[in-house]
């Protein structure tokens, strides 16, 4: 039965709709369908991109920003399906894949869904355990303990709506927006530079190590578990089983969807600006660690704000990502095992699972481990990608299931162009690694 929003689970897809008056402006029908695109676009944002941003900005400047912009447009597209198949079909892509797949596969797929949602997770306590060490002086390992007690956020949460959930989020989004705003005044980038750095240049990608870093922004940004999460969200908006209002509430989550990851797309590309203009331009290109961009931020800017508001910045965005993910996590179960646990339980799981690697692997390999734990978390995002797109680009592109709004004919070739692209590029850094 579906949960009410008095019931200890998190907030319900279905039952925590927001009403569309059918008199409404459309302005008003506007700001009202605003909300779901935010929660999925701070997955856009957490801890993992700003690893591999601060690394391809490092290492190789303003190089790799195109690759940045491409991975939101194709974030774009890709959750552009998903609130589609949504509102089509008043499913989510978990339960269609149970419903139209063999036991055996639809397990699988809840497996490959579970590990992205532990690879995120690990990058928010990587994340915020930084945030920690850099603001209170902690260590890292203490750190990662204090990770743990986001669970005491999680239970504040429990029976909040989502038009709470999503206005908290807007104010983190806020936040880490207007850090990263200021601490690019800061900077002061030379923007010709940075303009350049928008156009394609393939041949940078033909070797491993700007390929790995490429790989693990793609996988940062388009994250498996947020499309299934998106497909669930969106139906708290769609009011009425018409093709009228379906057609309705799709052009606004299209207008939600790509207006929230704009805001994902100008954070995650003035990260990289940020990392290129304070640190390669200086000849710092061995900055890989977010604690060693904290750090040289402030003799480069010439004073401690720009450091302060970096750390504030990343705690703000490891802690937002904690929301979406548990809520993610309690979608995909709820989809493919028809299981329903307490929202703190299934915080507490995942973040208990998320805890064993990190500690281990600051306690074993030592601080500096973190930034390439970070990226490797993203690279594994990736590789899971094109298992969570097969079966979104084929229900979206099935006319029984979809009806009217069946894919197009231009969406069906950008959907799996980008399947198939996606696909080449992992198997591409897989025969580097195994060459």
């Amino acid at each position: 039965m579906p949960t009410t929003a008095t019931a200890p689970f998190c907030p319900s897809a279905v039952t925590d709709s927001v009403a569309i008056p059918a008199n409404a402006s459309l302005a008003r029908k506007l700001l009202l369908f605003l909300g779901p695109g935010l929660l999925v676009s701070i997955g856009y944002m957490d801890p993992g991109n700003w690893a591999t941003a601060i690394e391809a900005g490092s290492r190789f400047g303003y190089a790799l920003l195109f690759v940045v912009v491409l991975a939101s447009l194709s974030g774009m597209v890709l959750q552009n399906l998903c609130s589609r198949l949504g509102i089509a079909t008043g499913r989510d892509l978990a339960q269609l894949s149970a419903s139209r797949y063999s036991p055996g596969v639809a397990k699988g797929q809840w497996l490959l869904a579970e590990l992205s949602i532990l690879a995120t997770d690990l990058a928010e306590v990587l994340g915020a355990a930084l945030a920690f060490h850099l603001l209170l002086g902690v260590s890292i390992t203490t750190g990662v303990v204090l990770t743990a007690f986001d669970t005491v956020i999680v239970l504040a949460l429990q029976g909040a709506n989502f038009r709470r959930l999503e206005a908290i989020v807007l104010g983190l989004i806020a936040t880490i927006g207007a850090c990263f705003t200021v601490e690019l005044v800061l900077i002061k980038p030379f923007w010709p530079d940075v303009a350049a750095g928008l156009k394609p240049t393939w041949d940078v990608l033909s070797n491993q190590e700007p390929l790995y870093l490429a790989i693990g922004i793609l996988g940062a940004t388009v994250m498996p578990h947020n499309l299934y999460l998106h497909s669930s969200l969106v139906q708290t908006r769609v009011n009425g089983d018409d093709n009228a209002s379906k057609a309705s509430a799709i052009k606004f989550a299209r207008l939600d969807t790509i207006a929230s990851l704009s805001l994902a797309l100008l954070i995650n590309a003035a990260i990289l600006i940020l990392a290129a203009a304070a640190f390669h331009k200086s000849g710092h290109t061995d900055v890989v660690e977010i604690q060693d961009a904290y750090h040289l931020l402030d003799p480069l800017v010439g004073g401690a704000v720009a450091s302060v508001l970096f750390g504030i910045a990343l705690l703000a965005a490891g802690q937002s990502s904690t929301f979406t993910g548990t809520i993610a996590g309690q979608v995909v179960l709820e989809g493919f095992l028809q299981a329903k646990i307490p929202c703190w339980q299934r915080r507490l799981i995942t973040r208990g699972l998320a805890l064993i690697p990190a500690l281990a692997g600051v306690i074993w390999l030592g601080d500096g481990a973190v930034g390439k734990m970070l990226v490797l978390s993203q690279v594994v995002l990736s590789l899971q990608l094109p298992f969570a797109l097969w079966p979104l680009i084929r229900f979206t592109s099935d006319r029984q299931l979809m009806g009217p709004f069946v894919n197009s004919r231009l969406v069906k070739i950008a959907a799996w162009g980008l399947f198939g692209l996606i696909s080449a590029a992992n198997l591409t850094l897989m025969w580097f690694w195994v060459s």
